[in-house]
Order: structure tokens, then C-alpha cells, then sequence
């Protein structure tokens, strides 16, 4: 029987990277799963690999930054399974420009993609959360989240606000049986990173600032994710779990 036998998962972001392998894993372990993206052909390939593996899934192109997406996309999981048990709020962008070349317009674009989502997608699955009985909530935040980074302001903002929304959300649902927690991942090869590690310079600089010396890949962080959504972590809520190699630690 999977770890997560009977559940009912959303996942965003989940054409490639960190999202697709969230996919894979929780509908390995038993998980219906409702994925949604943008890059609405690959997110079809996730889905039909998925079904091909044996497990249950559906995908729904989706615009985080809309409240109106999420509002379709809670009532359709809803008719479709039923019921939702976990939210895993996983999309995202990078933002690298330094505060005084942004402009208002890649700020708020930012801000929209990396935190409105989250307060989104919890608004609109928690009242199913709460009544199913409880559910867990992980939100994707970075080590930017945790720590200050040169030149990375509005990316390590949001980021932030990811982190301080999970806390407050895992204060205030608790009584209703809802966990929230997130989760920060350090130098992650995936597609949103490729450019960057296409470097060698940048890649032997991540090396350098992580203890465990190696990059890390997207089924380290399905994982971690993975345990935060089962029953295995029904004690946890309101915290951080850094997946990076030992980055935080120094």
C-alpha cells in the first residue's frame, strides 16, 4: 500500500522539474494527482506517463497567477475526486534583476507567480480541506527564503512571503486538521535552472557554497515533499525544511 494510498493531490507547476517529479512519486505512492501548468503539451506527457505507470492523474492548464484558474481548477478536482487532501503549491519564476533596474510591472509579475498563487490556491482548497477533515498544505519556497542574496531582491522577497504565509496559515488551520510547511530547496538542476548551470563558473560556485558538493536533483526535493504530505509528518506544521545540500547549515 503507497504512503499516500487514497489521497487526493494538487500539484502546480508540474509540467517538468520539481512539479513533474512530485507527479511521479505521489501517484507511485498512490495519490490521485491533478497537475497543472502552463506548457499545456508536456504537461499532457506527465499525465499519460503517469497513467502508462499505472496511477491516476488529470491536467489542467492553469495560470497560477488567477484567482478565476483556481477557482475552475478546485471545482473540477472536486467533481473529478471528489475531495482534495493536498496542495502543493510548486510553481514559480526567477527573478535575478536587481532592485534598481526593476521595474513595476517584473516586480508585481513576480510577486503575482511566486505568492499570490499561494494565498490563491490555499483560499480555494482549504474549505475542501477542512471538509474532508484536514489535508497538508507544502508550499515550494528556495533557501532564498531563508537567507539574504546579492542582487536576487525581488526573488528573495517573495520567497520570504512564501515562508511567512505557510507559517501563518499552519497557526490558523491547525484546529480544522490542516498542515502547512514548506520547503526551500537549494541549487536544484532543473529546466528553470539549465541556463545557470550551463556556466561553469556558476556551477562550481553553487559546488562551493554547498557542503554535500554536488547539485541537487529534482526527486531530492520530491521526497522531502513527499514526506510532508503523508500521514508520516502528522505532528509537523509551520516549518521550514531546507533541501540544499547543507547550504543553510553554514
Amino acid at each position: 500500500m503507497g504512503r499516500l494510498e487514497n489521497k487526493v493531490a494538487i500539484i502546480t507547476g508540474a509540467a517538468g522539474g520539481m512539479g513533474k517529479a512530485d507527479a511521479l512519486l505521489f501517484a507511485q505512492e498512490g495519490a490521485k494527482v491533478a497537475i497543472t501548468d502552463l506548457q499545456e503539451e508536456k504537461l499532457q506527457e506527465v499525465v499519460k506517463e503517469i497513467e502508462a505507470a499505472g496511477g491516476t492523474a488529470l491536467g489542467f492548464k492553469h495560470n497560477v497567477a488567477s484567482e478565476e484558474d483556481w477557482i475552475r481548477i478546485v471545482a473540477e478536482v472536486v467533481e473529478a475526486f471528489g475531495k482534495i487532501d493536498i496542495l502543493v503549491n510548486n510553481a514559480g519564476i526567477s527573478n535575478a534583476t536587481p532592485f534598481l533596474e526593476m521595474t513595476a510591472e517584473s516586480w508585481d509579475k513576480t510577486m503575482s507567480i511566486n505568492v499570490s498563487s499561494v494565498f490563491y490556491g490555499q483560499k480555494h482548497v482549504i474549505p475542501h480541506m477542512i471538509e474532508a477533515g484536514g489535508g497538508s498544505i507544502v508550499n515550494i519556497s528556495s533557501i532564498a527564503g531563508l537567507t539574504g542574496g546579492s542582487g536576487t531582491g525581488p526573488y528573495t522577497a517573495s520567497k520570504g512571503a512564501v515562508r511567512m504565509l505557510t507559517k501563518a496559515t499552519a497557526v490558523d488551520y491547525a484546529q480544522f486538521g490542516i498542515r502547512a510547511n514548506s520547503v526551500h530547496p537549494g541549487y536544484i538542476e532543473t529546466p528553470m535552472t539549465a541556463g545557470l548551470f550551463n556556466d561553469d563558473r556558476m556551477t562550481q560556485w553553487a559546488l562551493s557554497q554547498t557542503p554535500l558538493r554536488r547539485l541537487g536533483k529534482p526527486e531530492d526535493i520530491a521526497r522531502g515533499v513527499l514526506f510532508l504530505a503523508s500521514d508520516e509528518s502528522s505532528y509537523i506544521t509551520g516549518v521550514e525544511l531546507p533541501i540544499d545540500g547543507g547550504y543553510y547549515a553554514k
